[in-house]
């Protein structure tokens, strides 16, 4: 099953989710559409969105969403790209809430997604590595 308009472009080394620059106002947005969520001017031009980012705000989902059939719990939380600034609502590759925290670096990374027919692949951030 493919998603449209598609969220992740893996066409390039590494992903990176597909966003908008409004024409009108130059803000960007994510997902991609066709109108500008910021202004409401239509005339969106597609952009590859930044791999990293800063965590902004975590959880973890303890219960199953409807139809959901992949491990619980897993992480979700808010990331900030590099950039501007925009903030993505997005899944986390770490499910516990204590091994977080505000400020982390964060890395755009393509995690599987489990059961049925729209079994496939999504994208998700992960804790970058500390050197």
């Amino acid at each position: 099953m493919e998603v449209d308009p598609p969220f992740l472009a893996t066409t390039t080394d590494a992903p990176n989710l597909v966003g908008g620059t409004c024409m009108a106002c130059s803000r960007r947005s994510f997902p991609w559409a066709a109108t500008c969520p910021w202004c409401g001017a239509s005339g969106m031009d597609e952009v590859l969105l930044p791999r990293s980012g800063t965590l902004w705000a975590w959880t973890a989902v303890t219960a199953a969403p409807p139809g959901y059939e992949g491990a619980v719990p897993f992480g979700f939380g808010v990331v900030q790209l590099d950039d501007d600034g925009l903030r993505v609502i997005t899944r986390l590759t770490e499910a516990d809430p204590a091994a977080l925290e505000f400020g982390q670096p964060m890395d755009l990374v393509v995690v599987g997604v489990a059961g049925g027919e729209g079994a496939g692949q999504t994208w998700a951030f992960t804790p970058r590595e500390r050197s």
